[in-house]
């Protein structure tokens, strides 16, 4: 509905600005758009995207298997939810029970520093994400920004891949800024917005709400990010500090165990 109501600016922008500075750029002669020949395209088209859609889902519905393959994979998560989490503590005691004696505390202490670790990790990133989300949704409402609210939200809910809500939001809001107010001048209150964020994460939001309970430099939190990344793809993204966590459990356990073995207190 935006994007129609006010595409006779966008039109006249791109006329009016963009084709005349390409044509002075580039030593072209790009004629510009009739526009409202191209309005009346788009708009006798917009309303046909429901028309596509609904062709879409007929011939998806038609391979039933499929179909229920997913409903019942969809039931299935709340289903197994339930149970894992009526049963857990009796899980856990079934599993530590199998462990050879002489491993049991080490393996039991390693795995609650994990839980620990992944909870408290978790429960501040989310509220990391909903804080950035306001920060950023209020930031770009000020100065104006008709999709201030939509931004702030993608933004925030991206964060939890480190440096990516942020780089969605710069991109999305230097494009909605330049397309709403067509004046280069406004992407830098958007940039301001977003540094202020970033400082604020940084210095307020993820040492309260995180803290140092993952204890990763920022250098590993990348490497990590861009490792998950190359081996796992899009889920690896995801997966890549909470196994990065685990991963710095166990090393401060052998840590620990290196510091009291006779290898590093014993003297020449």
């Amino acid at each position: 509905s935006l994007l129609i109501s006010k595409l006779p600016v966008y039109v006249q922008w791109v006329n009016e600005t963009l084709i005349p500075l390409i044509n002075l750029q580039l030593d072209l002669e790009i004629e510009p758009f009739d526009s409202s020949q191209l309005i009346q395209i788009i708009k006798e088209h917009w309303h046909k995207a429901g028309g596509i859609l609904a062709n879409i889902v007929g011939s998806v519905s038609h391979s039933g298997s499929v179909i229920f393959q997913w409903l019942m994979n969809l039931f299935l998560i709340p289903v197994i939810t339930f149970y894992l989490l009526r049963d857990w503590d009796v899980l856990v005691e079934k599993i530590n029970n199998l462990l050879p004696r002489r491993i049991s505390p080490t393996v039991s202490k390693l795995a609650k520093e994990s839980d620990q670790v992944l909870g408290a990790f978790l429960r501040g990133q989310f509220y990391v994400m909903i804080g950035l989300g306001a920060i950023y949704a209020i930031g770009l409402w000020i100065i104006g920004l008709e999709l201030a609210l939509l931004i702030g939200i993608i933004s925030g809910l991206v964060s939890f891949i480190p440096y990516l809500g942020a780089i969605v939001g710069i991109v999305s809001a230097c494009l909605s800024a330049i397309i709403q107010f067509q004046d280069l001048l406004y992407l830098i209150p958007v940039a301001i917005v977003f540094v202020v964020g970033q400082s604020i994460e940084s210095t307020i939001l993820t040492p309260w709400l995180v803290g140092d309970k993952i204890g990763l430099h920022p250098v590993a939190v990348i490497f990590a990010v861009l490792s998950g990344a190359q081996l796992f793809g899009f889920m690896g993204i995801l997966l890549a500090l909470p196994i990065a966590s685990i991963f710095m459990v166990i090393l401060r356990h052998i840590h620990e165990i290196y510091k009291v073995s006779g290898f590093y207190t014993e003297k020449s």
